[in-house]
């Protein structure tokens, strides 16, 4: 049976045929923190959660790479007293924190879930190996993916594009404040114009940011497609892996 046969067989030979079987969702740590300054914001991280199991719930394979944002973001804090390497250690630290948030959250709203690092600490969660990831997804679990690429000077962007090709995803989900790549800062240009569908050529030819270089190179390199949308409405991620929501398609 095939990756698309085995998700069929999850809803049912009558239940619907989604457009991507499997996917990676990245969320941001300032996502998670909903009106709070800082840190967590839990009825966010439920409504987050509840996002995620849905989508499990229709079919599709999930994985999510978390950011680490709300608690500490390592090249923001890194200078002259805090080496780099230091500073994004303790930053891949914060998105351990908030995968396990997300990983309860996940599981109270009714879908198994499984956070693993790639920073050993098998005493908190799982390590980051591919093939457990792989069985993980197919046993219908929620894999939440934590400490980005275990490297520092990589983003989370990154961590992710790379999880997303290593557990053969058909698209990156990346949850914005925003519903979708835009020719300008929508916020500060009332001439900027949404896209709702760019190549990856397109976008690097325009200078659009849909991710950090590295990330978005590699996303190329690996002919992952991109879904850019605002995660502040319910339901938004279920939306954009069905090709439903408001959001931009990078595609190859």
């Amino acid at each position: 049976m095939g990756e698309s046969d085995e998700v069929r067989a999850a809803v049912g030979s009558e239940g619907p045929v989604l457009p991507f079987p499997r996917v990676l969702v990245k969320v941001s740590g300032e996502a998670l923190m909903g009106p709070e300054p800082f840190g967590l914001h839990p009825p966010t991280v439920s409504a987050i959660a509840r996002d995620l199991a849905a989508l499990r719930e229709r079919g599709c394979e999930v994985a999510v790479v978390v950011g680490g944002g709300n608690i500490l973001r390592g090249a923001r804090v890194a200078g002259e007293d805090l080496a780099r390497p230091t500073a994004d250690n303790m930053g891949m630290l914060a998105t351990v924190m908030n995968a396990l948030a997300l990983e309860q959250a996940v599981e109270k709203a009714g879908v198994p879930a499984r956070t693993m690092s790639a920073i050993a600490m098998p005493s908190v969660c799982e390590p980051y190996a591919r093939q457990q990831a792989l069985r993980h997804l197919r046993r219908g679990r929620v894999v939440i993916l934590a400490g980005g690429t275990g490297n520092p000077y990589f983003t989370t962007d990154t961590g992710a594009v790379l999880r997303a090709a290593e557990l053969d995803c058909a698209a990156v989900l990346k949850a914005t404040n925003v519903d979708g790549v835009y020719s300008a800062d929508p916020k500060t240009d009332p001439n900027a114009v949404r896209y709702e569908h760019l190549t990856h050529d397109e976008a690097l030819a325009r200078d659009l940011k849909v991710m950090d270089a590295a990330a978005f190179a590699l996303a190329r390199e690996a002919s992952l497609s991109i879904i850019v949308f605002s995660i502040r409405d319910a339901g938004a991620i279920t939306a954009a892996a069905t090709g439903a929501g408001r959001a931009t398609l990078v595609s190859p």
